[in-house]
């Protein structure tokens, strides 16, 4: 049965227009249409509190539609369910149970893991060592989850051994078009993870409970992402600190990389009471890019002032010391938050863990408010 209905799935998205390269067509969310066959009664929509890039409606006998805003639509289709008729050819069909996955949005793990779906996962995009999560770097060890190339050259051969029942990406995919026609070729639907284009932090990390669906962990994807939402609402709502702070690191190059104001870290430097030290950096760049790369020296002018520097340790390693960061550059030596004491440095692990934005919205709270002792995701370099 779950073969036979891949096939009539993949025969449907093979007749899609748009399925061919590049980019789907982006869909209205609030217009979306629910009336998909006549086979389904609608039930009730997924409530969904922050994110905005993702929607489920549910049907009666369990059935569920995901809409990806900018990617497409899949039915999830329950366990010994027959696959609807009517469908539009747009609509990929996903057979539950979901196993054999193979990840290749690294952001997504941390997500299976807070669900407790880690066992849905065979196959890995990044190699063990590249894992700071350590439920997946311990899986990886025990193999039972096996590294099967990178998103832009998959081991086929492996993933399609052992019936790769779906395969995750991140948006990278679109780099790589012909990745994604080959996997639906094979019969192996893939899935493209837009978490990252959330405009609210706490909408990536709600798309926990889309992971949660598929995986049948709905229970704990949900409870997951109320622990999160949590520990934001406790430190949201205060007076703002008035402090600025600027988030970078240094390249092999000597030159800061920063987050455009517009990125998701800015916008966890406001929830938590601070301010990014660049009003409007990069809003005017027409580029997917997170980042913008500039020369210290017009670093130094825009950031020396900024009460609270925090150094982004995931490129090159962590630092112990305020003297390895001036090592970097010593033009940090004349910052104001480095002669104040005011230095901090995240953790190698804090990008992967998709699942913690709360918690490291409450770290900045936190390094703002002077208590850094009791911080997970920041520490204070002396």
């Amino acid at each position: 049965m779950k073969k036979k209905l891949a096939v009539i799935g993949l025969c449907m998205v093979m007749l899609a227009a748009a399925a061919a390269c590049g980019k789907r067509q982006e869909t209205d969310m609030e217009a979306r249409s629910r009336d998909i066959s006549a086979d389904l009664t609608f039930d009730h929509s997924m409530e969904l509190s922050y994110a905005e890039e993702f929607a489920v409606d549910y049907y009666e006998e369990g059935y569920a539609l995901i809409t990806v805003a900018r990617d497409g639509r899949y039915l999830l289709v329950p366990e010994g369910k027959e696959l609807p008729s009517g469908l539009e050819p747009d609509i990929t069909v996903l057979q539950q149970p979901l196993e054999h996955i193979y990840l290749s949005a690294s952001a997504v793990m941390d997500m299976f893991v807070a669900a407790d779906a880690l066992d849905a996962i065979r196959f890995s995009s990044l190699k063990t060592d590249s894992w700071y999560i350590a439920e997946a770097r311990e899986a990886m060890e025990r193999e039972e989850i096996l590294y099967a190339g990178s998103y832009a050259a998959p081991d086929y051969e492996r993933i399609l051994s052992e019936d790769c029942g779906l395969a995750i990406e991140n948006t990278m995919i679109y780099h790589t078009p012909e990745v994604r026609e080959q996997l639906e070729k094979f019969g192996i639907p893939v899935l493209v993870d837009y978490s990252s284009y959330e405009p609210e932090p706490l909408g990536r990390t709600e798309w926990v409970k889309l992971y949660g669906l598929l995986t049948g962990r709905e229970e704990e994807a949900h409870a997951a992402f109320e622990k999160q939402k949590e520990a934001f609402l406790a430190v949201s709502g205060g007076e703002p600190f008035g402090k600025t702070v600027a988030f970078f690191y240094i390249t092999t190059n000597g030159e800061a990389n920063v987050r455009k104001s517009s990125d998701y870290l800015p916008k966890m430097i406001e929830l938590a009471g601070g301010n990014y030290v660049f009003a409007n950096l990069g809003d005017d760049e027409d580029s997917a890019s997170s980042t913008v790369t500039m020369q210290m020296e017009e670093f130094y002018a825009a950031a020396r002032d900024a009460d609270y520097i925090i150094y982004n340790s995931t490129i090159e390693g962590e630092l112990s010391a305020v003297e390895e960061l001036l090592a970097k550059s010593r033009l940090l030596e004349n910052f104001k938050a480095v002669q104040e004491g005011n230095v901090f440095c995240t953790t190698k692990n804090i990008y992967q863990s998709s699942m913690e934005l709360g918690t490291i919205i409450s770290d900045i709270h936190k390094m703002l408010a002077g208590q850094d002792s009791e911080m997970t995701y920041l520490y204070r370099l002396e």
